[in-house]
């Protein structure tokens, strides 16, 4: 697994763990256990031998898209991240004799772009703004391990609810302190999914034979963002009368930045994950907030 230490791939590697299985980290700079393995993505370098015959390979490592703003720099790193590490981890897998049993690779739902109203499955066509060009050229990297005939599950995530990590733990304390409310006009659509629900899917890409390609990794009910705003409130029992003012984030992360991950609007729904029997522990936001919250 690439990522293990991430937000996802923690609570992923803990769940694979709790049920007996080994997961084998990989590693930048010095291997120092025996359940990693060295790689370093922005150079190609990986100990291919040590992929042999792994029942899976999770891909899940890339520089943070919200961390800081989006100079020709830090957009160069989030692209290259995601495309040298997809292409390293590929080739790895192909040249293997005995190869893995199956090899997911993320991506996100950002590759639609911004949608306003309209329902989009795995089947729906790609964006044209930078989000989606990064996802494109990250999905496309996968195409080695495909033609090497390894089944290969790209797995689209939607807004990951947690309570210690991702985008919801940045809004609980503004929230909390009765500051919180929609963004922009709140009509665009957040398309999101519980932790537990993410974990949960990404073993079901593993152990479903029968999926591979993209896959959507969203709840079967994504809200507005004022709906989305409102629920957050209930859930913490405090107002969301005051809309989120725009200035400073702008200020702080850049116009673009903002636009494409506050304000962009994307209506995803999991259709290939529901028709594969898939069941979402928390499939309605006042769900999945109650839970998180009550941990928070």
């Amino acid at each position: 697994m690439s990522g293990a230490g991430g937000l996802i791939g923690s609570a992923l590697a803990e769940s694979l763990r709790a049920d007996g299985h080994r997961v084998i980290r990989l590693r930048r700079g010095a291997v120092t256990h025996e359940d990693q393995i060295g790689w370093d993505p922005e150079s190609g370098r990986i100990d291919a031998p040590s992929l042999e015959g792994l029942d899976a390979v999770v891909h899940l490592a890339g520089e943070g898209i919200g961390e800081k703003k989006w100079s020709d720099e830090q957009k160069r790193r989030i692209l290259d991240s995601r495309v040298r590490g997809t292409a390293t981890l590929a080739g790895a897998i192909a040249s293997r004799e005995l190869k893995p049993g199956v090899f997911v690779s993320g991506s996100a739902i950002g590759v639609y772009g911004n949608r306003g109203d309209e329902v989009l499955t795995e089947e729906s066509e790609p964006g044209d703004d930078f989000l989606s060009g990064v996802c494109t050229a990250w999905e496309a990297e996968t195409q080695t391990a495909v033609d090497a005939g390894v089944r290969t599950v790209i797995i689209r995530t939607g807004i990951v609810l947690a309570a210690d990590g991702g985008a919801l733990a940045r809004m609980l304390l503004p929230f909390r302190l009765g500051l919180g409310g929609r963004i922009g006009s709140g009509k665009q659509w957040m398309s999101w999914i519980a932790l537990a629900d993410e974990v949960a899917a990404i073993r079901h890409t593993i152990d479903t034979v029968s999926l591979s390609g993209p896959v959507n990794l969203t709840a079967p009910t994504p809200v507005t963002n004022a709906d989305f705003v409102h629920t957050l409130g209930r859930a913490l029992h405090r107002p969301t009368v005051l809309p989120t003012p725009l200035f400073p984030l702008k200020a702080r992360y850049g116009a673009e930045l903002v636009e494409s991950l506050l304000l962009s609007s994307q209506r995803v729904m999991p259709t290939r994950l529901e028709a594969t029997g898939f069941s979402f522990r928390h499939s309605t936001l006042e769900s999945a907030l109650d839970a998180v919250t009550a941990r928070a």
